[in-house]
């Protein structure tokens, strides 16, 4: 999967969130708040003000930006004639996805935001009104939640990226509730753990029940075949700035951040054909690549050998998440 770097006005808008704080306390907001993702609060619980929202934006956004990227990539490889102009940001935070889809389409026109954090919702606003794109900067935000809100329009894509989860009520009838407010295409991504990858399972059951099509990660539309304690999800490497570092302690100037996603669309997209995903990294052997795939007959362990030439040549350069 191919990632993507923060646009550079996205980085300043950042860098202004932390200029003059210490630190020192930039990194305890962002120990707090990975710890209390960890005990299962949300975010609206999670994130008190403008320091938590700043340590978030410092710590996390660079990560879930690039996940997202990532799905949008799949998405604009599987339908490559979709060009969406209206976005609905379910869940939109410091409004991570709308820049990710603004990048990836920028005929964008228009922009709708939904969270229930103020904090959250105000820092979006401002990094948004530096943005160069128009759509961002005369973005709708709303402060609510899709429990209370009334999705009464209907946008040509809909995205909710770690955001499902956190939604009060069944995942099922989220899921079903963004689907009706989806004129094209829906992408939902969650963190790659087991639970978020039995959210992925049961957005995607509901989904197919309402006569969704499967865009990505699936192949096509058959029953799921990993099971437990096996869970699928990717991962996307991301390069970590100085202030990612010191906010995180860390000593590696990358970080890779895994990630559970379905993409869905309506009938009228036309997608290109895909018969298999790598759902685990690349093996390379001394006569071979070693590849774990999902396929509509199950996961199938394949060995691509060297001396086939073309067939190897084919899949070299593929990596862990990419389609065949």
């Amino acid at each position: 999967m191919s990632g993507s770097v923060l646009p550079s006005e996205l980085q300043s808008g950042i860098a202004g969130l932390i200029e003059g704080v210490p630190a020192k306390e930039l990194a305890r907001r962002s120990l707090q708040l990975s710890l209390d993702y960890r005990g299962g609060k949300n975010s609206e619980r999670a994130v008190r003000d403008n320091l938590d929202v700043a340590a978030y934006a410092t710590a996390r956004l660079p990560a879930t930006y690039a996940a997202i990227a990532a799905v949008l990539g799949e998405l604009k490889t599987r339908a490559p004639n979709f060009a969406p102009e209206s976005l609905l940001d379910m869940g939109a935070g410091p409004g991570t996805a709308s820049w990710a889809v603004a990048d990836a389409w920028p005929q964008l026109n228009s922009v709708a935001m939904l969270d229930c954090s103020s904090p959250f919702l105000a820092v979006a606003e401002k990094l948004a009104r530096a943005s160069l794109s128009p759509a961002l900067r005369n973005a709708t935000l709303t402060l609510g939640d899709l429990a209370s809100t009334p999705l009464n329009a209907r946008y040509e894509l809909v995205v909710a990226a770690y955001a499902l989860a956190e939604m009060s009520g069944n995942v099922a009838d989220r899921a079903i509730q963004l689907w009706n407010a989806c004129g094209g295409a829906l992408v939902i991504v969650e963190p790659g753990t087991p639970a978020g990858f039995d959210h992925i399972l049961s957005a995607r059951a509901a989904l197919l029940a309402s006569d969704a099509r499967i865009v990505a990660p699936c192949p096509s539309a058959y029953p799921c075949p990993i099971k437990a304690p096996d869970w699928c999800h990717f991962a996307q490497r991301l390069p970590r700035s100085r202030a990612h570092m010191r906010a995180k302690h860390a000593v590696v100037p990358f970080e890779d951040e895994k990630f559970s996603y379905l993409v869905v669309a309506r009938d009228e997209i036309v997608l290109a054909p895909t018969t298999a995903r790598i759902v685990a990294p690349p093996r390379a052997t001394k006569p071979s690549l070693q590849l774990r795939l999902c396929t509509q007959g199950g996961i199938v362990e394949r060995a691509v050998l060297k001396r086939d030439k073309a067939a190897f040549k084919a899949v070299a350069k593929k990596r862990w998440g990419d389609a065949l």
